[in-house]
């Protein structure tokens, strides 16, 4: 993937913005880059940079806050992720960018249509593994899984930052996963630069540290509030994207 200036500036400030984001509210700052890297280039290679970008930007988050994370739900996380894995490497499959603008739009929306009988939560037995395959599928399938992650999530005892350090965890597992899957068995790093992918890594990790402070300060009242209304938005903000590509 040659960049032009124009493009690398567009990506740099992408990512900056985007991990501060996601570092506050521990989600959105991926959706908001993984739009901006469908509109700029091949599926494959948008699905691999992103991983890139993200695993680090989530590695990051999680090291920092490693004596938070509620490693229980990442166990029963890591078991539903690898078995959905393993599914998508059976059978390759790979969304347009319609289609994946579509899914990322749905995604902030599937909570609502849930039955309030439902009752996701993280915290209770055996649903950590189902969060782990609904998000791993996600992230094959749109690229990202923040929305679904944080239906399970939503409703648990947990505090902001126990919320962020596990879901930075499970994130980095995720995204750990696209880049194999996307990179490596459909072939998506022949695309792109390697000086780009590293100068957004360097950007990725600037911008969860400057997010540090703005997280500390949030009260978990305000932290829940803000992330639903951010995702909300961003998710119909995709959803009409996508519709209009396909009637395009």
């Amino acid at each position: 993937m040659s960049a032009t200036l124009g493009l690398l500036a567009l990506l740099g400030s992408a990512t900056l913005v985007t991990s501060f984001i996601s570092g506050i509210l521990g989600m959105a700052g991926g959706m908001l880059l993984m739009g901006v890297l469908l509109a700029v280039m091949p599926v494959s290679a948008a699905m691999t940079l992103h991983g890139i970008t993200q695993f680090t930007s989530n590695a990051g988050r999680a090291l920092m806050s490693w004596r938070e994370i509620h490693w229980r739900i990442f166990g029963g996380y890591l078991g539903g992720g690898l078995l959905a894995a393993g599914f998508f490497a059976l059978i390759h499959f790979r969304l347009g960018k319609a289609g994946a603008l579509l899914a990322i739009g749905l995604t902030p929306f599937v909570g609502l249509a849930l039955p309030a009988c439902w009752r996701l939560d993280v915290t209770r037995r055996g649903h950590a593994f189902a969060c782990g395959v609904a998000c791993v599928t996600m992230s094959l399938t749109a690229g990202i899984a923040g929305p679904i992650l944080d239906i399970f999530f939503v409703r648990s005892p947990l505090g902001r930052r126990q919320v962020v350090a596990t879901k930075a965890l499970t994130q980095a597992f995720s995204h750990a996963l696209k880049v194999a899957y996307f990179g490596v068995l459909l072939e998506g790093t022949g695309e792109i630069s390697m000086g780009v992918a590293a100068g957004m890594v360097a950007l990725a990790i600037a911008g969860t540290r400057l997010s540090r402070n703005v997280l500390e300060r949030m009260s978990d009242a305000s932290f829940r509030r803000w992330t639903r209304r951010t995702v909300m938005a961003v998710g119909m903000a995709y959803g009409v994207m996508g519709l209009a590509m396909l009637r395009g």
